[in-house]
């Protein structure tokens, strides 16, 4: 049962975009409290009362007397804030960027065995920023040390970059997705691409 309450929600504004992944226990209370809704893939949208009434089917969570469907999207009923258009520079959001990739070695690892690199060691000026960091694997960070790669004799994968706001948080969300997610996504990428025509 723990492992069904930590799993995964997405959170969409009111505008049904996606803003955030939340958890199963944290979206009960957010339904339970009146600050969100429930919504299925047909768009409609379900208070506590209504979603605890529903038939049970799919993944379900036991109660005493009977069994609840899963949430797995909820809208928020007061939030209506568009997503900030610009990705949060942070430790999860570079190994996201580089896929958990070292970009010495080429390898995939495991989150815990990848170290975070300054391309441009700090030491020398190189600043924390998305076009100076990597992820790069124990072995590669420590060979090339408080070197360049180029003085390291070491080469990117590919230089680091600042990713675009939706194509990023779409492809988060899908690697983290459940079914239940992608009409949701779908429209995250259509009124992306709706924003780009009217800007240009």
């Amino acid at each position: 049962m723990g492992e069904l309450l930590n799993s995964k929600v997405l959170v969409l504004n009111r505008s049904y975009l996606p803003v955030h992944i939340t958890s199963v226990r944290r979206a009960l209370t957010l339904l339970y409290c009146e600050i969100a809704v429930a919504v299925d893939t047909e768009y409609r949208t379900f208070d506590f009362q209504s979603w605890m009434h529903l038939e049970p089917m799919g993944e379900t969570l036991g109660l005493v007397s009977r069994s609840m469907r899963l949430p797995r999207v909820i809208l928020l009923r007061g939030f209506d804030r568009v997503p900030r258009r610009e990705v949060r520079f942070s430790r999860f959001n570079v190994y996201a960027r580089d896929r958990g990739q070292c970009q010495y070695c080429g390898r995939r690892f495991p989150r815990s065995e990848l170290n975070l690199d300054h391309v441009v060691p700090r030491s020398r000026g190189g600043t924390s920023a998305w076009e100076n960091v990597v992820c790069s694997c124990v072995g590669c960070n420590r060979t090339k040390g408080s070197r360049t790669p180029g003085e390291a004799g070491m080469r990117l994968v590919r230089p680091p970059y600042r990713p675009q706001w939706t194509p990023f948080v779409v492809e988060t969300y899908r690697q983290r997705r459940h079914a239940d997610w992608l009409p949701f996504l779908s429209v995250a990428d259509a009124t992306t691409e709706a924003v780009g025509a009217a800007a240009g």
